[in-house]
C-alpha cells in the first residue's frame, strides 16, 4: 500500500545570491525563464493539499529571489499547508518579513555558512553576506518567528561546531540542524575539499552528545552525521517514494532532490500530469519504492525495513549503480570502494580549491 506524502519541497527557483560549493541543487541549474508561474505554483499547492501533504518547505536556490514569495506563501496557507521558508536570509527585509507574517508563514529555517564573516562569506561566495544574515536573524527574533538554524558542516567549519551551537542559542533558535554535507549536486563536485576527517567526525559526535544534555528543554539539536563514516546507511527520505516529494523550478516531480542523477528514470512534470497520478503511478516513483527492487543482500537483512536499502543516489555516485546496496553499509561489497575513496581524498595537508555554484 502506498501512503500519500507528508511533506513537499518546493524549489521555487535556482537563483541565489550565494554560491555555496556544497549546494544540493543540480549542477545544471534551471534558468529564470523556465520557472513556474505564480498561478502554476498556486495550483500545485492545492493539488498537494488534496493529495495529503501537510508540510510545505519553500526552498530554492533562494526563495526570496522570487518577487512573488509573499503571494506564494499566502496561496500555500489558503490551501491549508504548514509553511516553512528555507532561506539564506539574503533578500529578506523587515518589511518583507512582516508581509510574510501577515499572510501566515509558520516557520523560518535560516542557513548559516559559518560563525564568522571571514569563513561564512568565503563559503557563501558573497561579501557582506554574514552581516546581512545576522540583521535578518535579529528581525526574525524580534518578530517572534519560530526559527531553525540550518548549519551545513564540512571540513572547513566542523571544528567550529561548539561555536555554531552557541550562535543558534544566541539567535533564539528553537532548533538547530547540524547537517554534515551530503555529497550530491555541487557538493559532489567539491567532495575532496569538503570531506571531513574521521577525527573531526568523532569530535563532532561528542560535541552533539554534550550539547544535547546541556541544552535539553531549551533547544532541539538534530544531527545528520557524514554518511561515509557510518556503519549503516540512513533511511534516505524514509524510503524512496514513501513520505516526501520534491518539485523543481520547472515543475519536474522527484522522489528526492538528487534523483535526476540516476540514468534511465523518466521524471514527469506536474504541468503535464496531475501530482496525485505522478505520486501513485509514476514510473520513477515506483522504481525503488518498497522492497521488491532490492538485491538479495538487502532483502534478507534484518535492517531491510529500517534503512530501506539506503540512498539510491549515493549508490549511483559511488558505485555507478543505483540498484546496488548502499556503499555506506558494512555488509556491502561497495564498502571497500568507499573506504578507498576516503583514504584517497582525506589528506589534511592538501586543500583543493572550491568550485563555486554558478547559475
Amino acid at each position: 500500500m502506498v501512503n500519500p506524502p507528508l511533506a513537499m519541497l518546493a524549489e521555487l527557483t535556482h537563483r541565489c545570491p550565494l554560491s555555496c560549493p556544497y549546494c544540493s541543487n543540480p549542477q545544471e541549474l534551471t534558468q529564470k525563464d523556465r520557472e513556474l508561474t505564480t498561478a502554476e505554483w498556486t495550483d500545485i499547492f492545492a493539488q498537494a493539499a488534496d493529495l495529503g501533504v501537510l508540510q510545505l518547505h519553500l526552498s530554492g536556490g533562494e526563495p526570496a529571489s522570487r518577487t512573488d514569495i509573499v503571494e506564494l506563501t499566502s496561496a500555500a496557507q489558503k490551501a491549508g499547508l504548514y509553511t516553512n521558508l528555507i532561506t539564506s536570509g539574503i533578500g529578506l527585509t523587515r518589511r518583507r518579513l512582516e508581509a510574510l507574517q501577515d499572510v501566515g508563514l509558520d516557520h523560518i529555517q535560516l542557513s548559516v555558512q559559518g560563525v564568522t564573516a571571514q569563513i561564512a562569506d568565503r563559503i557563501g561566495g558573497y561579501k557582506g553576506g554574514f552581516e546581512r544574515k545576522m540583521h535578518v536573524a535579529d528581525h526574525i527574533a524580534e518578530m517572534g518567528f519560530p526559527l531553525t538554524l540550518n548549519a551545513v558542516m564540512h571540513r572547513e567549519n566542523l571544528d567550529d561546531l561548539p561555536a555554531t551551537i552557541e550562535m543558534a542559542l544566541r539567535l533564539g533558535a528553537r532548533r538547530i540542524e547540524v547537517a554534515c554535507v551530503q555529497f550530491q549536486g555541487w557538493a559532489l563536485q567539491n567532495r575532496s575539499a569538503l570531506q571531513p576527517s574521521r577525527d573531526q567526525v568523532i569530535a563532532a559526535k561528542k560535541t552533539v552528545r554534550d550539547a544535547r544534555m546541556r541544552f535539553e528543554g531549551e533547544m532541539v539539536i538534530d544531527f545528520v552525521p557524514p554518511d561515509y563514516y557510518s556503519d549503516f546507511p540512513k533511511a534516505c527520505m524514509n524510503g524512496w517514494g514513501s513520505t516526501g516529494v520534491n518539485i523543481t523550478p520547472d515543475g519536474t516531480v522527484l522522489p528526492c532532490h538528487a534523483a535526476e542523477t540516476i540514468p534511465g528514470l523518466h521524471f514527469e512534470r506536474v504541468t503535464d500530469k496531475p501530482l496525485k497520478e505522478i505520486w501513485y503511478d509514476g514510473e520513477a516513483f515506483n522504481a525503488y519504492r518498497g522492497t521488491d527492487w532490492m538485491p538479495e543482500l538487502c532483502q534478507s537483512c534484518e535492517r531491510r525495513d529500517i534503512d530501506f536499502g539506503g540512498c539510491r543516489c549515493q549508490a549511483m555516485a559511488v558505485l555507478n549503480n543505483a540498484s546496488a546496496t548502499d556503499p555506506v553499509c558494512t555488509k556491502s561489497p561497495g564498502r571497500a570502494v568507499l573506504d578507498a575513496l576516503l583514504e584517497q581524498e582525506v589528506q589534511p595537508e592538501i586543500m583543493p580549491e572550491l568550485v563555486y555554484r554558478k547559475l
